[in-house]
């Protein structure tokens, strides 16, 4: 059974950073690409990256903001199935539940859709 545990989150004042973290189990990482996708309050689930879990390649969603390229960036620990998510120079638009999320296949990009989302971690930033 595919297991996704966030992590990292909490109360941080603008202009701070954090790393949320996703470690997986109960799947082989090298058949699944795992992203990262936030839920702002009151809004819908926007997707930020994703990771290929075979070669670790990065992609980025091209509907991104551009208040918010430059300052996330993804990577992956393959041997510990686990990926992270840096966000510098937070900002109070980016509060919000982030969720980790795995889908099975290797894609050119990222997924469309995720098959298995982990519980979320909450980022809230105060100005």
């Amino acid at each position: 059974e595919v297991h996704l545990v966030e992590s990292g989150g909490g109360l941080v004042q603008a202009g701070g950073s954090l790393r949320l973290s996703c470690v997986g189990s109960g799947f082989k990482i090298d058949d699944y690409a795992i992203g990262w996708v936030r839920q702002a309050p009151g809004k819908g689930r926007e997707a930020i990256s994703c990771v290929n879990g075979r070669d670790g390649k990065t992609f980025y969603e091209e509907s991104l903001k551009a208040s918010m390229k430059d300052r996330f960036t993804i990577s992956s620990d393959r041997a510990k199935s686990t990926v992270f998510l840096d966000i510098n120079n937070l900002k109070p638009e980016d509060t919000g539940v982030y969720y980790c999320a795995a889908a099975k296949g290797i894609y050119f990009g990222c997924p469309y859709a995720y098959n298995f989302w982990g519980q979320g971690t909450q980022v809230t930033v105060s100005s």
